[in-house]
């Protein structure tokens, strides 16, 4: 008899319980369609040039993010040009790269996002003679050089000389970069050298230090930044380099663009989070162009700032990963995502699922209170249509089947009161006396 109880509580519940347990199968489902896939271990950076300061930070970059088990993988590149480059290729398997700010000014695409901007990228100006130069129209009849292609140091040289009429016809414009342009500068090869990069920079470095040559005040500093919305103007102070031997020995006027991080609209959020945390612990400190955690920031961009770094910017990393080991918190995350429209069937299902429940089994018994009202009814209506034994024999049968309704342990109570009734209807026909 038990095991009869229980096998019927157990169809009632499966009756119920398939179609919750489908509607929360279909509830993962959906909310699986909107989880992203894991992380991928390892983040595609395209830097810069050997001993650049782009390749630089990355180098720092690279540690951080291995803390947390995310393998930085380095391209070296020509330069910010040639990075844009490899983002705009879909095919070279770049993640996110450095590229200097206003390199991509008016070019739309919905596939690139920016993550902000990490530094300031001064312009230098490097040159040697005795004639002060702070005009960039004294450089006519000059071997200037400029960078080679791809690098952003060459585009950004190539429009301030042409906006003040330099260009191959009056000048030499040779592509050099780095140590060997500040090489040639030292050796007579050529008689300026440009360059973008912070004053960090083993090319700025070795120019500062270089006897005989000098560095260029932008005397219309101001004018630049008016003509061209994606640069600045910065001092660089006197003795800022170095205090000891005065270097520079006077205050000097620069132009600055901002060295920004552009990614893939597909680089996984997680992964952008994390190298933001990376950013922050690298170039948050004070500098002679920033103060303590200016950056990175959410200004001057060329592309439209990803989700997840708008979110950093606004309220740093998410709670779960301030107080979880990163892989940790990705999993919570994930599970939360998953989870949420889960419980918004789940909740509604375990109130609903209960009076269901109950209203079925009572509507079982209950169906034969009908049966047993119209048995009193007619008996009440003509006691003499038939013999006493007939009546007593409908209400055996009546009984036995109320008997038979499959009920849950629980609510077996409903049964008994439904058998007691019957008990006082069989009761009145004893009363009666009927002949038979």
């Amino acid at each position: 008899m038990r095991e009869r109880l229980r096998h019927l509580s157990l169809r009632d519940s499966l009756t119920l319980g398939l179609p919750a347990i489908a509607l929360v199968a279909g509830a993962f489902w959906l909310a699986a369609q909107f989880i992203r896939p894991a992380p991928p271990d390892y983040l595609v950076l395209s830097s810069g040039a050997e001993g650049g300061a782009y390749q630089m930070y990355a180098a720092r970059y690279k540690p951080i993010l291995e803390r947390d088990g995310i393998e930085l993988r380095e391209l070296p590149s020509a330069g910010a040009l040639e990075n844009l480059q490899r983002l705009y290729d879909p095919d070279s398997g770049v993640d996110v790269a450095f590229v200097q700010g206003g390199l991509a000014d008016g070019v739309n695409r919905d596939d690139l996002v920016s993550l902000g901007s990490f530094y300031v990228e001064p312009l230098w100006v490097f040159y040697r003679g005795k004639q002060t130069l702070d005009r960039l129209t004294q450089l006519k009849g000059k071997r200037i050089a400029i960078g080679p292609e791809g690098s952003g140091t060459r585009v950004l040289a190539l429009e301030l000389l042409r906006a003040n009429g330099i260009d191959e016809r009056n000048a030499r414009l040779l592509p050099l970069s780095g140590m060997e342009a500040v090489a040639a500068l030292r050796e007579g090869g050529v008689d300026v050298v440009f360059t973008v990069g912070p004053a960090q920079s083993s090319t700025v470095w070795a120019a500062l230090y270089t006897p005989g040559v000098r560095i260029m005040d932008f005397a219309q500093a101001e004018a630049y930044v008016r003509r061209f919305p994606y640069l600045s103007a910065v001092t660089l102070p006197r003795g800022g380099v170095d205090l000891e031997r005065d270097v520079p020995p006077h205050d000097v006027r620069l132009v600055a663009t901002m060295a920004t991080l552009v990614a893939r609209e597909s680089t996984h959020p997680a992964l952008i989070s994390l190298l933001l945390q990376a950013a922050s612990e690298v170039h948050g400190q004070p500098g002679l162009f920033q103060r303590p955690g200016e950056f990175p920031n959410a200004q001057q961009v060329d592309f439209p700032l990803s989700p997840e770094a708008d979110r950093y910017y606004k309220s740093g990393p998410s709670f779960l990963r301030r107080y979880l080991p990163f892989w940790a918190a990705v999993l919570v995350e994930r599970l939360i995502v998953l989870l949420i429209p889960v419980i918004a069937v789940l909740f509604p299902l375990m109130r609903v699922l209960p009076v269901i429940y109950a209203w079925r089994v009572r509507a079982r018994i209950y169906k034969w209170y009908g049966e047993l009202k119209f048995l009193e009814a007619e008996i009440e209506e003509n006691p003499a249509g038939a013999s006493r034994e007939d009546w007593l024999a409908r209400l055996d049968d009546l009984e036995e089947r109320v008997h038979n309704i499959p009920t849950p342990l629980m609510y077996t109570n409903q049964l008994y009161i439904l058998r007691e009734h019957i008990g006082l209807v069989r009761n009145r026909v004893l009363r009666i006396g009927a002949p038979s």
